[in-house]
C-alpha cells in the first residue's frame, strides 16, 4: 500500500465487512442489508461510478448537538433536498470515511463527528441527469455538528440548510423520515 492510498478493493473489502456484520433494525433494512452485500460480493465493481448503473453509494446525516434540526443539502442536479452523500472515491479506504469526506465537502463543516456504525440502508432510483448511474445503493451514517458549526454551499448544492427534525422541506418526509428516526437513535 502506497502512503496516503489505500489498497485497491479495500473499500469493497470494507463494505463486505460492514454489511456483514451489520445488526439490521428490522425485516426491510435486512432485506436491503443482504441486497446490498450480494450485490457488492457478486460485483467486484460494484461501489464504482463507473462499474454497473446500479452501485454502492455512501452518505451522512448531520445533526445539531441537541438533535433537533438536521442539515440538509438542496442537491443541483436532482434539484430537492437531501442528506449529504455520493460516490465512493478511490482513495476512500472504508464506507465511513467516503460517508465523513462526503459529509464535509457538501457541507463546508470540517469539525463533524461522525459515529463509525452504519445507521440505515436505501435503495433508490435515480431522476434526473446522472449519466450512465441508475440506481444508488447507500450505505447511510449521521453524523452530528458542533454548536458553534457554520454551513457553506458547496458546488453540488444549491443552498445547505438546517432544518427542524419534525419540519421537514416538502415532499421529502417519506425519504428523510425513516433515516432521520435511525440516526437519532446515536450519539445519545
Amino acid at each position: 500500500m502506497t502512503q496516503g492510498h489505500p489498497e485497491p478493493g479495500a473499500a469493497r473489502d470494507d463494505a463486505i465487512d460492514r454489511l456483514t456484520r451489520w445488526a439490521a433494525p428490522d425485516e426491510q433494512q435486512e432485506q436491503l442489508r443482504r441486497e446490498l452485500l450480494a450485490h457488492v460480493t457478486s460485483h467486484p465493481d460494484g461501489l464504482s461510478k463507473c462499474g454497473p448503473p446500479e452501485h454502492l453509494t455512501a452518505s451522512l446525516v448531520v445533526l445539531d448537538d441537541a438533535r433537533q434540526h438536521v442539515l440538509l443539502t438542496l442537491h443541483r442536479r436532482a434539484r430537492a433536498w437531501f442528506q449529504f452523500g455520493g460516490h465512493i472515491e478511490t482513495d476512500d479506504p472504508t464506507l465511513w470515511h467516503a460517508a465523513a469526506r462526503e459529509g464535509r465537502e457538501e457541507s463546508g463543516i470540517d469539525d463533524l463527528l461522525v459515529f463509525p456504525e452504519i445507521v440505515h440502508l436505501d435503495r433508490h432510483v435515480l431522476d434526473g441527469d446522472f449519466g450512465t448511474c441508475r440506481e444508488h445503493l447507500d450505505v447511510r451514517f449521521a453524523a452530528i455538528a458542533t454548536p458553534d458549526a457554520v454551513p457553506d454551499v458547496s458546488n453540488e448544492s444549491l443552498d445547505v440548510r438546517w432544518w427542524p427534525v419534525d419540519n421537514l422541506p416538502p415532499g421529502t418526509r417519506d425519504d428523510l423520515t425513516p433515516l432521520l428516526t435511525a440516526a437519532l437513535r446515536f450519539g445519545h
